[in-house]
């Protein structure tokens, strides 16, 4: 089974990053979690970019605030697709020079980014990488779109009735 790779700078950035967590155990997805900071530990964050792909997994999600290099250093070492997710930290511009830090990759190191916070989408973004070579994983993004479209259709029986 495919196994997604979740890290981030530090612990302060794990309430945004849990969205991903979860939504990929909601769809059955191995995720392993860690801690890896480009700028306080650069020698593990090099270690974990040039060698993830040996152990498994299958995407790598990393979540990073402020300056946010974590995605775009472990892209620039890591064969596997790579997510990052802005995290808008205490030390952070409104949370854009996360994103800008996160988007702005130069020609040839790509890092795919979602919103600010969205570790959600990360998630299920990672899923759906997956799911286009594993029909198990495939089935179960299909019915989670369909269970976004009920809670949809729920909520419009429920504003039409007010």
């Amino acid at each position: 089974m495919a196994k997604v790779a979740i890290i981030m700078g530090s612990t302060s950035d794990l309430p945004v990053m849990q969205d991903a967590i979860d939504v990929l155990k909601e769809l059955k997805i191995e995720v392993e979690v860690d801690i890896v900071s480009a700028h306080r530990t650069p020698e593990k964050m090099y270690d974990f970019g040039k060698n993830a792909h040996t152990k498994g997994i299958s995407v790598i999600i990393a979540g990073a605030g402020g300056a946010a290099h974590l995605p775009g250093m472990v892209a620039s070492l890591s064969p596997l697709p790579v997510i990052g997710v802005p995290v808008k930290s205490s030390n952070s511009i409104d949370g854009w020079d996360s994103v800008l830090s996160i988007l702005q990759m130069p020609g040839g190191v790509p890092v795919a980014t979602v919103a600010l916070n969205g570790a959600k989408n990360a998630g299920i973004l990672a899923a759906q990488i997956i799911g286009s070579s594993n029909s198990e994983v495939q089935k179960a993004i299909l019915n989670y779109k369909e269970n976004l479209k009920a809670k949809v259709i729920e909520g419009a029986k429920s504003v039409k009735k007010s």
